[in-house]
């Protein structure tokens, strides 16, 4: 409304820190919560009686949660932040707190987790589509990247705090048949426990602070662009659907990172056949994400500084990541390749491409929000990670028939880089948003 205009060099407030910080805590739950199995997946087959069927499909309930994607894109975009953030959270305490019931019936209980697992999929489209949205509504032009990667890549770390987390918590079991005891079973179980225990608690934290104090918008907008109009709901997806640039990065964006997210998933599935143990998997999951969080941080605040150089810094970080993705795979392939296959290859591989793939995350979401302005965020990032879960979602499915042989799956990380390389290299990129906030704020 023209009566909440300020004057057009924008208004910023302090607690635009705490409402990031909130968001940011609530995609770092959403994350550990949806990785809390993978790392673990040799111990919960002992404990719970999961097959690698089961395995496979507590990761893929995080794509399928993303099947109302557009419902929460248009909740974002008519009710704001504050609603969409308290069902989000909502649906997370629910989640973590039907795989707590203890019930004794293993069955009972393996659907109780297949639930909650679904339920916390279900807060995806919120922690992985808003941070554009948020860092527009709250930041300044030169913090909305440094913002976006901060709300986006925390959901990431928490993945990455997963890795770390499960196999630390959990012992694994035995090697041996003979070793393996009701007792050591039990204490299995009764560790695993503990960790979702612990989850549901923090994510309960969470969702109170959130009720407490999560206000959808500040009292002035802090920049021109913020105040400005914006498209309709329907009219956005006539605007993304009919623009072939943005159709090309969002299938830059979408292939690679929704292989790798679901690679990632299994990763201790993928790494078991090479004789890689629980606690290493967990260890190069753990710091090849973290890598691209630190990363993916230094680079939005770099592209903070120097505007306007996003697509030559997905053109490096996707040449990393084609490189890095071959020689992990070329590297599992022994028999054929020969190359060595040690513990220190496999961290340094995995780890470059963690880096170079979870870093590029933030970089797209301010490129596609500047490709297609005046489309609200929210629903620009929406239609983006949707397609990004459908990819994940059509490769674990096919995982869940083929999970027996893990080479085909390798194989689709340096293809999808590579493709995703050739579509930046052919994009045309341009700067609408930060056109409006330089030239009319001047």
């Amino acid at each position: 409304p023209a009566g909440r205009l300020p004057p057009l060099s924008g208004r910023v407030y302090g607690r635009r820190w705490l409402v990031l910080l909130l968001f940011s805590l609530l995609g770092f739950a959403q994350g550990l919560v949806w990785n809390s199995w993978g790392p673990i997946q040799n111990s919960a087959r002992l404990a719970f009686g999961f097959s690698g069927w089961d395995i496979a499909l507590l990761v893929f309930w995080g794509p399928i949660g993303f099947a109302p994607c557009f419902f929460f894109m248009w909740l974002m975009d008519k009710k704001g932040l504050r609603v969409t953030v308290l069902l989000t959270s909502s649906l997370m305490v629910l989640g973590a707190g039907l795989r707590c019931v203890p019930v004794s019936d293993l069955e009972i209980r393996k659907k109780l987790i297949h639930g909650g697992q679904l339920l916390n999929g279900l807060a995806g489209p919120t922690v992985m589509n808003a941070a554009p949205f948020l860092s527009t509504t709250w930041f300044s032009p030169d913090e909305r990247a440094t913002a976006t990667a901060i709300a986006s890549l925390l959901n990431y770390l928490g993945c990455a705090g997963a890795f770390l987390v499960g196999p630390l918590v959990v012992p694994p079991p035995n090697g041996t048949a003979h070793l393996v005891s009701q007792s050591n079973t039990q204490h299995i179980k009764d560790r695993i426990e503990a960790v979702l225990y612990a989850e549901f608690g923090m994510v309960s934290l969470i969702f109170s602070a959130a009720l407490a104090y999560f206000p959808s918008r500040p009292p002035f907008p802090p920049s021109v662009a913020a105040a400005s109009q914006r498209l309709s709901y329907r009219r956005s997806f006539c605007r993304l659907l009919s623009n072939f640039r943005f159709l090309m990065i969002a299938l830059a964006y979408a292939i690679p990172l929704g292989v790798f997210s679901g690679w990632s998933g299994v990763l201790d599935l993928i790494l078991t056949p090479i004789h890689v143990s629980q606690v290493d998997a967990g260890w190069i999951g753990f710091w090849s994400i973290v890598g691209g969080c630190v990363v993916g941080i230094a680079m939005a605040r770099f592209a903070d500084f120097i505007r306007g150089m996003l697509k030559f810094i997905l053109l490096l970080l996707l040449s990393g990541a084609t490189l890095a993705s071959t020689w992990f795979t070329l590297t599992c392939l022994t028999t054929v390749t020969h190359l060595p296959l040690t513990t220190a290859t496999l961290y340094t591989s995995c780890i470059l491409l963690g880096i170079f793939l979870n870093s590029s995350v933030p970089i797209f979401f301010e490129l596609f929000v500047e490709t297609v302005y005046p489309v609200p965020e929210g629903i620009t990032c929406g239609v983006v990670t949707f397609l990004s879960n459908v990819f994940m979602g059509v490769l674990l499915f096919f995982l869940t028939f083929y999970h027996t042989e893990f080479s085909w799956f390798n194989w689709c990380l340096p293809g999808s880089c590579l493709l995703s390389l050739l579509l930046i290299l052919c994009f045309r990129e341009s700067y609408d948003r930060l056109y409006l906030d330089v030239v009319v704020s001047v």
